[in-house]
């Protein structure tokens, strides 16, 4: 699974290196070096103007999405918690995510993730060391996303900006060892697209299922670094980039 992550590139660096054509500098996001499930993070998507029809040609978007999928048909938020994820091999099936799969893909800009991974102290007591995994070249690892909107039945004006909650979830896929870093560490792992297929992955009227899981990557193609660091990370509390330092067990 991917539960943590870190995005602390600023929305000028994400606007130019994913050509978005749309943001609003006045709902900018800090620096994180420890997203956390319900955070609100950093996606690029595209969606066609509505006056204009579903033909009409899409406009790429940067703005900050609540992390935690909520399907349209969930009574409750509290549902998201429990969506960060969403497994390729089952994501075009799934109630929850196959018509987002359809319809509302995204990137979601990342530095890399944690993991955990099972150690033993000296002592012999159990505990579990977390892990920051990201590309060797340190470049912008671009999450496949999906994004969807969920109504509140408590506001009745559609108009009211509260009354419509945008969230998203993360796809991911089995690591192996044989094949990269992060399989060393845990069995699962964020998927990621390459600048090249952006497009693809992004365009609202592209909706065939099979195409779109051959857009799918393993992050930075499998050339990625993986190193120990500070249990601080297992508190959302914590946050800097403290955080990333390599240590020595």
């Amino acid at each position: 699974m991917c539960g943590r992550y870190v995005s602390t590139r600023s929305p000028q660096d994400l606007v130019q290196l994913f050509h978005v054509t749309d943001w609003r500098p006045e709902k900018a996001l800090a620096p994180n070096w420890n997203v956390a499930p319900t955070n609100e993070v950093w996606a690029v998507l595209e969606r066609a103007p509505r006056e204009q029809g579903d033909d009409a040609s899409a406009e790429r978007e940067l703005r900050p999405l609540r992390w935690g999928l909520v399907p349209p048909w969930a009574k409750d938020v509290k549902i998201g918690a429990r969506m960060i994820n969403a497994r390729v091999e089952t994501v075009h099936e799934k109630p929850a995510f196959r018509r987002a799969f359809v319809k509302r893909r995204c990137l979601l800009p990342a530095d890399g993730f944690y993991e955990w991974q099972q150690a033993c102290e000296a002592t012999g007591k159990a505990r579990k060391q977390p892990y920051f995994i990201h590309p060797e070249d340190d470049q912008v690892m671009a999450l496949a996303g999906l994004y969807e909107y969920w109504r509140n039945p408590e506001i009745k004006q559609d108009d009211d900006p509260d009354a419509w909650l945008i969230t998203c979830t993360i796809i991911t896929t089995e690591a192996t060892e044989a094949t990269d870093a992060a399989g060393r560490v845990h069995p699962r792992m964020p998927l990621a697209l390459t600048p090249d297929h952006y497009d693809a992955w992004l365009d609202p009227h592209h909706q065939d299922p099979d195409d779109l899981h051959t857009l799918l990557t393993q992050p930075a193609d499998g050339h990625l670094d993986t190193r120990p660091v500070t249990t601080a990370v297992n508190s959302v509390r914590n946050n800097g980039p403290h955080l990333l330092d390599k240590i020595t067990n």
